[in-house]
């Protein structure tokens, strides 16, 4: 559990924060400690005036108004008693058991939480200090609680809101979308390196998610806008998209560059481990299709990309094991979508020449090479029969010679 706390100077605001809320079915009052009615009974009226009533006790005070929230892991569904019990308790450890306090429970995140207003000034008008209540009251309070009711610690470096693990795959009106597209969103941008919105997109077309900015055209994608689709079992989107800013730790165009960067660095260790493997499978396979199937079984997935007309443009390797993403473009000229099917039919019937000329026998190679006694005898006699001698060849040369001679002296 995390626990935040704000203070202000403004009742009517922070209570007006929660309510906009609650007309917008995106929170529930839940809890309405020490006050004359039940909490669905209550009117706008009600609520303000039983804090705004000890707020006026004390004049000089200038904070009078305590906001906080209390934060569950991604994993945790707790109900809405559940809720009241632990907002009683906080309250309670922190100094603020006889205070009036309204308890919110939010839907508006991907994780559980639930916002609690009150005000700092109790009944006689004395002011209860906020001096490092964070770290004198509310975390010995939070580690209690996270005891007493079997909490995911909040310092637990596994816990989900940081590094969920086991993500699962989106699936459309089985859980709260909203809910669903922010833990997943934050999962991924929290797990993977990758350095392109097209690259971040490999990694959540896994998990039937889609990053979108808009056509070219539209004031959204001129602004650096960002909203988030489900998608169905066909690729298609669905339901009603979710915009980046408002979800848990609001993963936006801005927040994602920031990740650009910082992932190119943090996935260069990883690029020639995964060249190599590869380059270890393409002689094995003749299609993209087959390269597929051979890299999964080594914990890499490999994104086919292809346009309208079916025609392959690009290639993405997601390796599962270090979280690493790369267009084979970036990996080097050689690994594009057009550079590897040129090299499959290369590469295959290299393979297959080399399968070939270790598969013959040495016995039929060597009676290539080397003619038998009868071919190597019949060899001979025509070579005596159409080669003249070397005697002869130089009895011919002299006579030939000597004729000249003869010639010249006219004899």
């Amino acid at each position: 559990m995390v626990a935040k706390i704000e203070s202000g100077k403004s009742i009517i605001g922070a209570l007006n924060y929660n309510e906009r809320k609650v007309k917008a079915g995106k929170a529930k009052l839940i809890m309405a400690q020490l006050y004359p009615k039940e909490s669905r009974f209550l009117s706008f009226d009600d609520k303000l005036f039983r804090l705004t009533d000890l707020a006026a006790r004390n004049a000089r005070a200038k904070t009078n108004t305590v906001h906080l929230s209390l934060n569950f892991d991604l994993t945790e569904n707790l109900n809405e008693e559940k809720l009241c019990q632990i907002a009683e308790a906080y309250m309670e450890k922190i100094g603020f058991g006889q205070q009036p306090f309204l308890a919110y429970q939010h839907f508006d995140a991907g994780h559980n939480h639930i916002h609690i207003l009150t005000t700092n000034i109790d009944a006689d008008g004395t002011r209860i200090s906020l001096h490092n209540i964070g770290k004198l009251k509310s975390e010995p309070a939070r580690k209690a609680i996270e005891q007493e009711y079997g909490l995911v610690k909040a310092e637990d470096p596994a816990r989900s809101i940081a590094n969920q693990k086991n993500a699962k795959p989106l699936i459309y009106g089985a859980t709260d979308t909203k809910r669903a597209i922010s833990n997943i969103v934050n999962h991924v941008s929290q797990s993977y390196k990758f350095t392109s919105l097209a690259e971040f997109n490999a990694v959540l077309a896994g998990y039937n998610i889609v990053a979108d900015r808009g056509p070219k055209e539209t004031v959204m994608f001129e602004h650096g806008g960002l909203r988030y689709w489900a998608l169905d079992d066909q690729g298609n989107k669905t339901g009603v998209p979710q915009k980046a800013s408002s979800l848990y730790k609001k993963p936006t165009m801005k927040l994602l560059g920031e990740r650009f960067k910082l992932n190119e660095y943090l996935r260069k260790p990883f690029k020639n481990s995964l060249s190599n493997i590869i380059d270890g499978a393409i002689p094995q396979v003749r299609s993209h299709q087959e390269l597929q199937a051979l890299l999964k079984q080594k914990a890499i997935d490999l994104l086919i990309r292809q346009n309208a007309e079916g025609r392959v443009y690009g290639l993405t390797f997601i390796d599962q094991n270090n979280k690493v993403v790369f267009n084979g473009s970036d990996l080097g000229k050689a690994y594009s979508a057009a550079a590897i099917e040129a090299r499959y039919g290369q590469e295959y019937l290299v393979q297959m020449g080399k399968e070939k000329t270790s598969g013959e026998d040495d016995a039929s190679t060597h009676e290539i090479l080397t003619p038998s006694e009868n071919q190597q005898a019949t060899i001979d006699l025509l070579g005596d029969l159409l080669s003249p001698t070397e005697g002869a060849n130089n009895q011919s040369l002299s006579d030939r010679q000597k004729k000249k001679k003869r010639r010249r002296l006219k004899l």
